[in-house]
Order: C-alpha cells, then structure tokens, then sequence
C-alpha cells in the first residue's frame, strides 16, 4: 500500500485494535492493493479511505450478522453462498431432514440454481436491511419461524488456470436455526438438520458497528467488519441477482458502506468525454449522483465481464467518487485486476482526495 500523504492526524482509544474515539486522520490519496488472496479469493478486505487502512478477514470465519441498528435484522454470509428458507415450525428440535416440507425446500435454497425464485432465499443485494431472507425478528414468540439454512461452500485450495477463478469448493452442509428476542437482545437457536436438542446463545447489539458476527465453527461471536465509521468499501465474493435467473456468485465484487452513509457513484468517461480521472475536481462533484440505497454501485462494473474463451478485463474508462464516513470525498480509479502474471484476485486502485 503506497501512502502519498498524510495530512492530519489525532486518535483517542481504549484499545489498539478497536478506537472508541474520533479519529480525524484525512490521507490525501494513495495506491492501495487490498490483499484478497489471489485466485480462491479467500478473503474480505475492509479499506477506511481516510485512514488509508486495510482489515482482511477470511470470508468462511462467519456465517450470521446481527443488525445493531433499530431494526432486529439478521444477515447469513453472502460471500461463501450462504441461503435459507423459513420454515412452517416453530420447534427447532422437532425438524429433520425427512420432513416433507425440508425435502421440498433443499433443493430450491441454494445460490447458482438459474431459478428466478432463488432470490428469495439470499439476502437482498442491495444491502437493503429490510430484505433479509431472514424475516425481521419479532416480539410474538410463535411469529419467529425455524430456518433452513445452507452453510454454502468451503474455501477450496485448487489453483485455477491463469486468469480464472475458484471460489466455491465443497459443500458445508445444512443446520436449523430459529432467532428469538429477549429485549435488546438477539437469542439464537442452532443444530444440525437432525438433532433433536439445540444449542442457544445471546448475542448483544454493538452500537458502534453494523452487525455482531456469529460462527458456527467456533460456536461464538467473531469480529469482522471493522467499527461502522472506519471502512468505506469491502474487496468480497457476493451474491448478486441476475434478473430473471436468480441469486448469482459474482467474483472481484466491491460493495460500499451504505449502513455508514458512505455514498459512491461512477463516471464513464465515454458519456461524460470532458472529465478524466486525471482533472476532475471538487468542483465537479454532483451531489445529486450519489447512490444511497444500493451497496453495488463500484460492484463488478469496474471490470468486463469475460465470456466464453475470454477472460473478464480491467476497465479504463471508468471511474469513481466517493463521498467517505468522514464526509470526506475522494476521485477512485482502478489499476490492475491481476498481478503481473495474469492471476486473478489481485486488484489494485488509486484515489484522491478532493479539496
């Protein structure tokens, strides 16, 4: 990561690892390569554009969020293909993998099946928080279903050919989860598909941070994004919609921090043929254009897609504005969607802050 310039800086905190006070850092710009780990793609990267700080996390070491705004929401894990399915059953450990209605439902709640309807089953891509495939929590006890849940795939190890990407290896299998409230609190329920008792835990909304993050594997809360206010943009492997197709894997994804108001959108410059990443100015900023609503507005779109017999490409006539959780605004240009020997899962961007 280049840093080019350093322009303020003041920090209070009651930890190393995670600052409780402001933080009024402002870097002026700089080339960062957020390390996502090559062609598997095994990680998440966390990037704070005013600090000039990359978190990498890898994406199977959570599997459910839970929202800490207002709302009692619950998020799976989009980034290892993560789909659910509620279920008819309000008694977790009544459920098995020979009823009907599982049998039923296993093989539609997956993400890659080309069914419109998989949609449903995934979390809105958006980044919409009233478009959990998990329905809000309620405060009637019987109005809180059980879930079907599909853990999605493993990391795998296999190195692809040059240029390509894998993503998805084996299979983690399915559990049962029903979430219940206990005033401010979340209280989750979980077994696998064939247990008759379960498992249950609290888990507490964190104020400072969008989500508190549970794993299964480790059977306890784990940290991921960073606090709410110190990421801008996350390097992942999403699930996205194709209209008309359903829930889709999309590789070399960047999404940004809407629940943390950070607002992005893009110039082409061969619509707007006056601006170049090189002159745009402060000046030129259009409030108007921010996307508010949407975490995909860098997305996939900073790259061509590939095809058949043609591997996807780094764009150059794109770029991007970002309005910061600083309130900051920085000019953003990718560089490199490989490394110097072709292989996937190493991007590069540069940005600039506007003044």
């Amino acid at each position: 990561m280049g840093l080019l310039l350093l322009t303020t800086f003041s920090c209070s905190s009651d930890d190393d690892n995670n600052p409780s006070g402001p933080i009024t850092i402002v870097i002026e710009g700089a080339d960062v390569a957020p390390e996502v780990g090559g062609p598997n793609e095994p990680n998440q990267v966390y990037v704070d554009l005013s600090t000039n700080t990359t978190t990498a996390v890898q994406r199977d070491s959570w599997d459910l969020g839970f929202y800490s705004g207002a709302d009692f929401r619950v998020i799976i894990n989009g980034s290892i293909f993560m789909a659910t399915a509620q279920l008819s059953a309000t008694d977790i450990d009544a459920v098995s993998s020979s009823d009907q209605e599982v049998l039923d439902l296993q093989p539609q709640v997956r993400v890659g099946s080309f069914e419109a309807e998989s949609i449903n089953f995934v979390d809105a891509p958006s980044g919409d928080i009233t478009g959990t495939a998990i329905a809000e929590i309620s405060d009637t006890e019987s109005n809180n279903k059980v879930y079907l849940l599909n853990l999605g795939n493993e990391i795998p190890t296999t190195v692809p050919a040059t240029g390509t990407v894998a993503v998805k290896g084996d299979a983690r299998g399915w559990k049962k989860i029903r979430i219940l409230k206990d005033g401010d609190n979340y209280v989750l329920q979980y077994a696998d598909l064939d247990a008759t008792t379960h498992q249950e835990v609290t888990i507490s909304k964190r104020n400072d941070y969008n989500f508190t993050f549970f794993s299964f594997n480790t059977e306890s809360e784990v940290n991921v994004e960073p606090m709410k206010s110190n990421w801008d943009l996350n390097f992942t492997e999403f699930t996205n919609e194709i209209e008309g197709y359903g829930a889709y894997s999309y590789s070399d994804f960047v999404v940004n921090n809407i629940k943390g108001n950070t607002t992005v959108y893009m110039i082409d410059t061969e619509i707007d043929t006056e601006l170049t990443y090189d002159n745009f100015t402060l000046a030129d900023v259009v409030d108007a254009n921010f996307v508010y609503n949407d975490q995909r507005t860098i997305g996939s779109s900073w790259r061509v897609g590939g095809g058949p017999g043609t591997q996807p490409s780094l764009k150059d006539n794109v770029f991007y504005i970002v309005n910061d959780t600083d309130g900051n605004f920085y000019k953003l240009k990718f560089l490199a969607l490989t490394n110097e020997s072709g292989e996937r899962g190493y991007p590069e961007f540069v940005y600039s802050l506007l003044q």
